[in-house]
């Protein structure tokens, strides 16, 4: 998705979320002043190297535990949106990718990213929390707002489909989406306090129908084939 095509739907999400533009670009500066002083970035066409026909992307809805029992993903890329990385550790899966607003559980964050390559992303309500990417070793770094040199915007709003729309960027034909629920249900992974899962908040339910609605969007439009699993 280029900028052009992302603009529309993220002048709607700020108007409906109650998002600052200026602190999104702020954030986004903040992060690529961090990615060149720690001398940790990579380049998109170093993160496709790794991205294989098919991808999946694994998403913390609650449907994501019965998943990963009943299935194997030997044969594809494994990228993790955030607080799903947690889930795949407890079962020894390490994804190849974590796509994260540093919103998940930050040990697991940091314990998956000496395998990983973490792919954060910088808002304008975590701009506290980009230090962090200085504990991992190998980062590409993205934003919500006009994209800068290291700083890529590839279209997406929510960790999850975010990831979808980096596996369609970087050359994916097949994203199968594990763990995606756009029920009122949030899993457990979702937020490091949660406990179980819980009824999605009214702010929760917003980011989802955008979830929704820009997965069906990439769906249309993607060179990817975009399945649910």
């Amino acid at each position: 998705m280029k900028w052009e095509e992302w603009k529309p739907f993220y002048e709607r999400i700020v108007q409906v979320m109650g998002y600052s533009v200026e602190e999104d670009r702020k954030a986004a500066e903040l992060l690529r002043d961090i990615l060149i002083e720690n001398d940790n970035y990579i380049i998109k066409e170093e993160l496709a190297s790794i991205i294989m026909k098919r991808v999946y992307v694994f998403g913390a809805g609650p449907n994501l535990e019965e998943a990963l029992e009943r299935y194997e993903f030997s044969d594809g890329t494994k990228i993790a949106a955030d607080g799903a990385t947690t889930a795949l550790l407890e079962r020894g899966i390490i994804p190849d990718i974590v796509v994260t607003d540093l919103d998940g559980r930050i040990r697991d964050l940091i314990r998956a990213s000496g395998r990983s390559v973490m792919v954060v992303h910088a808002h304008g309500d975590n701009m506290d929390k980009l230090p962090l990417v200085t504990n991992f070793p190998v980062v590409l770094g993205t934003c919500q707002t006009e994209p800068l040199d290291i700083v890529y915007n590839f279209g997406g709003f929510t960790d999850g489909d975010r990831a979808a729309f980096l596996a369609e960027e970087l050359g994916a034909r097949e994203i199968i989406l594990v763990g995606f629920d756009f029920s009122d249900m949030v899993g457990k992974w979702s937020k490091p306090w949660l406990r179980d899962h819980t009824t999605a908040w009214e702010e929760k339910r917003k980011k989802l129908e955008f979830a929704k609605e820009l997965l069906q969007w990439l769906k249309s439009h993607g060179k990817a084939k975009l399945t649910f699993l």
